[in-house]
Protein backbone atom coordinates (compact mmCIF):
# COMPACT_ATOMS: atom_id res chain seq x y z
CA UNK A 1 0.00 0.00 0.00
CA UNK A 2 1.26 3.28 -1.05
CA UNK A 3 1.67 5.92 2.17
CA UNK A 4 1.43 8.76 -0.43
CA UNK A 5 -1.67 8.22 -2.54
CA UNK A 6 -1.05 11.36 -5.11
CA UNK A 7 0.48 10.29 -8.36
CA UNK A 8 3.85 11.75 -9.48
CA UNK A 9 5.21 11.97 -12.37
CA UNK A 10 7.88 9.61 -13.28
CA UNK A 11 11.45 9.70 -12.01
CA UNK A 12 14.29 11.05 -14.32
CA UNK A 13 17.86 11.22 -13.30
CA UNK A 14 18.61 14.61 -14.05
CA UNK A 15 21.48 15.76 -16.24
CA UNK A 16 25.28 16.02 -14.37
CA UNK A 17 26.20 19.08 -12.53
CA UNK A 18 22.66 20.20 -11.49
CA UNK A 19 22.88 18.59 -7.86
CA UNK A 20 26.06 20.59 -7.73
CA UNK A 21 23.90 23.84 -8.45
CA UNK A 22 21.01 22.50 -5.81
CA UNK A 23 23.71 21.52 -3.13
CA UNK A 24 23.44 23.56 -0.32
CA UNK A 25 20.66 25.14 -1.38
CA UNK A 26 17.73 26.92 1.21
CA UNK A 27 14.92 24.52 1.90
CA UNK A 28 11.19 26.29 0.83
CA UNK A 29 9.82 27.45 4.24
CA UNK A 30 6.84 24.96 3.40
CA UNK A 31 8.97 22.09 3.47
CA UNK A 32 11.42 23.36 6.81
CA UNK A 33 8.50 23.93 8.41
CA UNK A 34 6.34 20.61 7.91
CA UNK A 35 9.72 18.98 8.81
CA UNK A 36 9.95 20.76 12.06
CA UNK A 37 6.41 20.26 13.08
CA UNK A 38 6.78 16.27 12.11
CA UNK A 39 9.65 16.39 14.63
CA UNK A 40 8.02 18.32 17.15
CA UNK A 41 4.53 15.73 16.99
CA UNK A 42 6.63 12.45 17.29
CA UNK A 43 9.27 13.53 19.98
CA UNK A 44 6.04 14.99 21.68
CA UNK A 45 4.53 11.13 21.17
CA UNK A 46 7.50 9.37 22.83
CA UNK A 47 7.53 11.79 25.72
CA UNK A 48 11.30 13.31 24.88
CA UNK A 49 11.86 17.16 25.99
CA UNK A 50 14.20 19.01 23.54
CA UNK A 51 17.41 18.17 25.62
CA UNK A 52 16.73 14.30 25.86
CA UNK A 53 16.33 14.28 22.16
CA UNK A 54 19.24 16.25 21.52
CA UNK A 55 21.16 14.20 23.47
CA UNK A 56 20.50 10.92 22.24
CA UNK A 57 20.83 12.23 18.42
CA UNK A 58 23.98 13.66 19.48
CA UNK A 59 23.11 17.35 17.72
CA UNK A 60 22.99 20.61 19.88
CA UNK A 61 19.92 21.35 21.31
CA UNK A 62 19.69 24.80 19.11
CA UNK A 63 19.85 22.96 16.33
CA UNK A 64 16.87 20.40 17.44
CA UNK A 65 15.10 23.57 18.49
CA UNK A 66 15.51 25.49 15.33
CA UNK A 67 14.52 22.13 13.02
CA UNK A 68 11.10 22.37 15.45
CA UNK A 69 10.71 25.92 15.10
CA UNK A 70 11.59 25.68 11.01
CA UNK A 71 14.48 28.53 10.90
CA UNK A 72 16.95 26.06 10.65
CA UNK A 73 18.34 24.02 7.58
CA UNK A 74 18.05 20.27 8.07
CA UNK A 75 21.05 18.34 6.38
CA UNK A 76 20.89 14.71 5.84
CA UNK A 77 22.88 14.01 8.79
CA UNK A 78 20.88 15.22 11.51
CA UNK A 79 17.82 13.99 10.13
CA UNK A 80 19.02 10.24 9.92
CA UNK A 81 20.48 11.32 13.06
CA UNK A 82 16.95 12.32 14.72
CA UNK A 83 14.90 9.81 12.76
CA UNK A 84 16.88 7.10 14.39
CA UNK A 85 16.12 8.37 17.57
CA UNK A 86 12.94 8.55 17.21
CA UNK A 87 12.89 5.32 16.16
CA UNK A 88 11.32 5.92 12.54
CA UNK A 89 12.21 5.77 8.64
CA UNK A 90 13.18 8.94 7.28
CA UNK A 91 10.49 9.33 5.11
CA UNK A 92 8.53 10.04 8.66
CA UNK A 93 10.01 12.95 8.44
CA UNK A 94 9.29 14.12 5.04
CA UNK A 95 6.03 13.09 4.27
CA UNK A 96 3.03 15.46 4.68
CA UNK A 97 4.39 18.12 2.96
CA UNK A 98 6.76 19.00 -0.64
CA UNK A 99 9.23 16.65 -1.00
CA UNK A 100 12.63 18.75 -1.79
CA UNK A 101 16.04 17.49 -2.52
CA UNK A 102 17.99 16.50 0.85
CA UNK A 103 21.57 17.67 1.15
CA UNK A 104 24.95 16.20 2.91
CA UNK A 105 28.49 16.27 3.23
CA UNK A 106 28.48 14.39 -0.07
CA UNK A 107 25.27 13.00 -0.54
CA UNK A 108 21.90 14.62 -2.14
CA UNK A 109 18.77 12.88 -1.83
CA UNK A 110 15.73 13.44 -3.32
CA UNK A 111 12.83 10.74 -1.78
CA UNK A 112 10.89 9.85 -4.43
CA UNK A 113 8.70 6.83 -3.35
CA UNK A 114 7.48 5.64 0.01
CA UNK A 115 5.63 1.94 0.19
CA UNK A 116 4.16 0.38 3.35
CA UNK A 117 3.04 -2.74 3.97
CA UNK A 118 2.22 -4.64 7.35
CA UNK A 119 6.25 -6.46 7.54
CA UNK A 120 8.19 -3.68 6.02
CA UNK A 121 8.36 0.23 5.21
CA UNK A 122 10.31 0.94 1.98
CA UNK A 123 11.89 4.20 0.83
CA UNK A 124 12.93 4.46 -3.03
CA UNK A 125 15.63 7.79 -3.31
CA UNK A 126 17.46 9.14 -6.49
CA UNK A 127 20.70 9.97 -5.38
CA UNK A 128 23.97 12.35 -5.97
CA UNK A 129 27.32 11.11 -4.52
CA UNK A 130 29.63 14.69 -5.00
CA UNK A 131 33.35 13.57 -5.16
CA UNK A 132 35.99 14.33 -3.03
CA UNK A 133 33.91 14.22 -0.07
CA UNK A 134 32.54 10.55 2.61
CA UNK A 135 29.59 10.89 3.98
CA UNK A 136 28.96 8.39 7.28
CA UNK A 137 25.17 7.93 7.78
CA UNK A 138 24.64 6.73 11.39
CA UNK A 139 22.75 3.24 12.09
CA UNK A 140 19.34 2.67 11.14
CA UNK A 141 17.29 0.37 12.87
CA UNK A 142 17.75 -3.34 13.37
CA UNK A 143 17.26 -5.44 10.14
CA UNK A 144 17.21 -2.23 7.65
CA UNK A 145 18.85 -3.29 4.63
CA UNK A 146 20.40 -0.62 1.70
CA UNK A 147 19.74 -1.15 -2.20
CA UNK A 148 22.13 0.60 -3.74
CA UNK A 149 21.56 1.04 -8.19
CA UNK A 150 24.72 2.77 -9.72
CA UNK A 151 23.78 4.75 -12.95
CA UNK A 152 27.21 6.57 -13.71
CA UNK A 153 30.08 6.74 -11.53
CA UNK A 154 32.05 4.19 -9.32
CA UNK A 155 30.38 4.34 -5.30
CA UNK A 156 32.09 3.07 -2.28
CA UNK A 157 29.23 2.33 0.05
CA UNK A 158 28.73 0.00 3.24
CA UNK A 159 29.17 -0.73 6.31
CA UNK A 160 31.73 2.28 6.94
CA UNK A 161 34.42 -1.36 7.71
CA UNK A 162 33.97 -3.02 5.15
CA UNK A 163 32.71 -0.85 2.24
CA UNK A 164 31.81 -2.03 -1.41
CA UNK A 165 32.99 -1.01 -4.74
CA UNK A 166 30.03 -0.50 -7.08
CA UNK A 167 30.64 0.47 -10.50
CA UNK A 168 27.81 1.86 -13.16
CA UNK A 169 25.15 -0.66 -14.15
CA UNK A 170 26.18 -2.64 -11.03
CA UNK A 171 24.15 -3.49 -7.54
CA UNK A 172 24.68 -3.53 -4.12
CA UNK A 173 22.77 -4.34 -0.81
CA UNK A 174 23.73 -4.28 3.05
CA UNK A 175 22.43 -4.61 6.26
CA UNK A 176 22.07 -0.90 7.17
CA UNK A 177 21.78 -0.90 11.09
CA UNK A 178 25.51 -0.27 11.20
CA UNK A 179 27.41 3.57 10.52
CA UNK A 180 27.44 3.02 6.70
CA UNK A 181 29.48 5.62 4.45
CA UNK A 182 28.83 6.96 0.77
CA UNK A 183 31.60 8.16 -1.21
CA UNK A 184 32.54 8.57 -5.18
CA UNK A 185 35.63 7.51 -5.64
CA UNK A 186 38.04 9.23 -8.36
CA UNK A 187 36.48 12.97 -10.20
CA UNK A 188 33.18 11.80 -11.58
CA UNK A 189 29.70 12.03 -9.70
CA UNK A 190 28.20 9.02 -8.77
CA UNK A 191 24.11 9.09 -10.17
CA UNK A 192 22.54 5.90 -8.69
CA UNK A 193 18.94 4.65 -7.19
CA UNK A 194 18.50 3.92 -3.52
CA UNK A 195 15.96 1.52 -1.64
CA UNK A 196 16.03 1.58 1.93
CA UNK A 197 13.72 -1.38 3.34
CA UNK A 198 12.94 -0.73 7.48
Amino acid sequence: MRDDPAPRPAATIPARGEASAAHGGAHSAAFVTGIGGRIRELRAERGLTLSELALRAGIGKATLSGLEAGTRNPTLETLYAVAGRLGVPLAALLTGGPREPMHGDSVTGELLEVFADPAATTELYRLRIRPGRRQTSPAHPPGTTEYLTVYEGVARVGPKDAAFLVAAGEHVSWVADVPHVYEATGDVEVLASLVIRY
